[in-house]
């Protein structure tokens, strides 16, 4: 077994490696560029090597680089975690020449799977049903546009190199191939180095179903079971859980057939998953065969009971499978949420900054079910532009599938994030959803359910009842504090004493009587009456302190957990999709508060301004020029991700701020019309 393992990668799955490592007592050196230079993972590793500047170039896609550092530190091998250079074929090839092992398959395997063109050639070889298609590259929007037609609309326009939904588009008539094709030509050069694009007929309301496979380099190779990773947005995975909801017996054994099929032909040895695609019918096919650790591996392990890192290291070691394929079964149901720095009220924009508050639940226990959590950042730490824009995954465990839906739900909950937007609202709105609940889901399921992007979630009464009861006793609780300042002339109040407020919430009034007693070691108790929302006096025990950001309370036989954040403009609450601003003030002061005349919006429509940091790839209009509403306007990158902007009134251009190749913040001006 090897002595000492070099992480080719950063964040999340650098953590993720080196707890395993430290687990099987293997030492563990961590690469870094500039920007994570004080990262969790580099502080969890046994040594360290820095590697560059931020941009992956100089850094975690620098081959020579990274070499030298594994022989600086003497380390045996790499595991390239995901993303970056696991699916490299060069890599592994480079390394051994040096000596050094290569945690992953082997660099034919890579190279036969990488090219989305050879490896459906390939899959159709084994016997793997494939998706119809155009079975070559595209050169130009013109050919594009001429094979779509052929294939028929809808089109799925691919990077032959992609991956995590860069450089895809999906087509629906010719202006859209063409606007597609040259947007997923730009994403796939700048995120794979590799312009070549492909196009595929694009099922209607499919699943996304990957087989897990494992081999080993005795000829070895089983697969374990699937995992579903429908819902999607922008082709990037939202939630993904084991089993699939969908699947029955007979597919399941089918698919994973095929994918075994499809890995020993070409010699796989290590983890992988082959992706596909399922109609309504369960009929499926061949997507693509990703050649390394997969984001959403967890599940996959809370329902194995195996560490797939730790099967990657053995297997690399020269280490046979332990096991056979007899031997694997499913037990019970796993959920995962990928927790992102961006801002769903948005259009889910990239929300780059600093995590000035950031608070996990622990792992263990969580309600009806069990909770994981993988995470690569600490309370304090910047999500930089440079990355991938991902803060922590979550996962629920069950017995069932809604045990597993509920702990991952309370888990987000208790999880909160300051400093900078997260998609944590968006991730439990869908988990209160009906048709989720119900595994009534496909790959176009957001876009079906918020057609209008996400705006939050109407209120059940419920959370009304916990947003005043939460409001009422911040508020009392700082009005006797205050009161208890030696020099104020307000005298001290009696411990029990009732209090009468009004508490606003999106335009509404609540009358509300709270008595609050220090009644609970660090914490408070009180009974709540809400006239409208309870006909009955409340109980409410929590032991939230003035100051922390989460408040779990018992009211009357509801356990919740809420978000709250005392702002100037009143307490800022959030309970899954509801977020609202809670105002309280005596009754008096309410009526005058409700005459005072709503405060104007300022007009931005004749502005366009940057909605994140990025840079402008490209602009595509000029002083004087006529738009229409929907015309494209500018592109802006940001985590290597590209976003047209476009002119939401029809109008005359005034003035063009930028241009290509200028750096932007949020919120900058970058087009004006008259």
């Amino acid at each position: 077994m090897f002595k000492k393992i070099l992480i080719a990668n950063r964040g999340e799955i650098a953590v993720r490696v080196i707890k395993t490592c430290k687990r099987m007592g293997i030492k563990t050196v961590a690469v870094y560029s500039e920007a994570d230079a004080d990262s969790l993972a580099v502080e969890m590793a046994d040594e360290r090597v820095f590697l560059g500047g931020s941009l992956p170039a100089q850094s975690y896609l620098d081959m020579d680089k990274i070499i030298a550092a594994a022989k600086e530190t003497g380390a045996e091998a790499i595991h390239p975690g995901f993303g970056f250079l696991s699916e490299n074929a060069k890599f592994p090839e480079a390394l051994k020449k040096e000596g050094i092992a290569w945690i992953g398959p082997n660099p034919h395997a890579i190279s036969a799977m990488g090219d989305k063109l050879e490896s459906k050639k390939l899959a159709a070889e084994a016997g793997v049903s494939t998706v119809p298609g155009f079975k070559g590259e595209i050169v130009d929007d013109q050919q594009a546009v001429e094979v779509a037609g052929d294939i028929g609309y809808p089109v799925m326009i691919k990077a032959s190199a992609g991956g995590g939904g860069k450089g895809m588009r999906i087509a629906y008539d010719e202006k859209e191939v063409r606007e597609g094709f040259k947007a997923a030509r730009n994403e796939a050069r700048s995120s794979f180095g590799d312009e070549r694009i492909l196009i595929e007929k694009f099922v209607e309301k499919p699943r996304h179903i990957e087989i897990q496979v494992l081999g080993d380099k005795h000829g070895n190779v089983i697969h374990l079971n699937e995992r579903e990773c429908s819902v999607q947005r922008r082709n990037q995975k939202v939630l993904e859980e084991a089993p699939s909801p969908f699947l029955d017996k007979k597919t399941r054994e089918k698919m994973g057939e095929q994918a075994v099929a499809l890995a020993k032909a070409v010699d796989y040895d290590s983890a992988g998953t082959v992706e596909f695609i399922v109609d309504p019918s369960k009929n499926f096919y061949f997507l693509e065969m990703n050649t390394r650790l997969q984001v959403e591996h967890p599940v996959t392990e809370l329902t194995h009971g195996l560490d797939l890192v730790e099967q990657m290291i053995r297997v690399a070691a020269g280490e046979k499978l332990a096991l056979a394929q007899s031997d694997v079964k499913i037990e019970g149901w796993a959920v995962e949420a990928r927790l992102y720095a961006e801002d769903p009220y948005r259009g889910f924009l990239p929300s780059i900054g600093r995590l000035t508050r950031y608070i996990e639940p622990e792992e263990g226990k969580s309600g009806p079910g069990t909770l994981r959590i993988d995470s690569g950042v600490r309370e304090g730490d910047e999500i930089s532009m440079f990355y991938d824009p991902m803060i922590a995954k979550v996962i629920g465990q069950g017995a069932t599938r809604e045990k597993a839906i509920d702990a991952l739900s309370e888990a987000l909950d208790r999880l909160h994030v300051a400093g900078l937007q997260s998609n944590a609202p968006f991730l439990s709105a869908v988990l209160d959803e009906p048709d989720f609940r119900k595994g009534a889901i496909h790959t176009g399921y957001i876009a079906e359910h918020f057609p209008d992007g996400f705006t939050g979630t109407a209120p059940k009464e419920s959370q009304w009842r916990a947003f005043v009861a939460a409001a009422s006793l911040v508020h009392t609780v700082f009005v006797e504090r205050a009161a208890r300042i030696p020099g104020r002339i307000t005298p001290a109040p009696q411990a029990s004493r009732p209090h009468n407020w009004t508490v606003l919430i999106d335009g509404q009034q609540f009358p509300v009587e709270i008595t609050v007693d220090q009644g609970l070691e660090g914490g408070f108790a009180a009974t709540v009456w809400m006239p409208g929302l309870s006909a009955d006096s409340l109980s409410l025990e929590t032991a939230w302190q003035p100051g922390d950001a989460l408040m779990e309370m018992r009211l009357g036989k509801d356990t919740v957990s809420i978000s709250v954040e005392d702002r100037t403009e009143g307490y800022r609450l959030r309970h899954r999709g509801f977020a609202a601003t809670a105002r309280v003030y005596s009754p008096r002061i309410a009526e005058l508060v409700a005459r005072l005349p709503e405060r104007e919006e300022a007009d931005t429509a004749k502005l366009v301004l940057s909605p994140m940091p990025g840079l402008i790839v490209s602009v595509d209009v000029e002083v004087g020029r006529e738009v229409k509403a929907g015309e494209a306007l500018l592109t802006v990158e940001a985590m290597k991700m590209e976003n047209v902007l476009r002119a939401e009134i029809d109008g005359t251009v005034k003035s063009v701020s930028v241009k290509a190749g200028d750096s932007v913040a949020a919120d900058e001006l970058l087009v004006e019309f008259e």
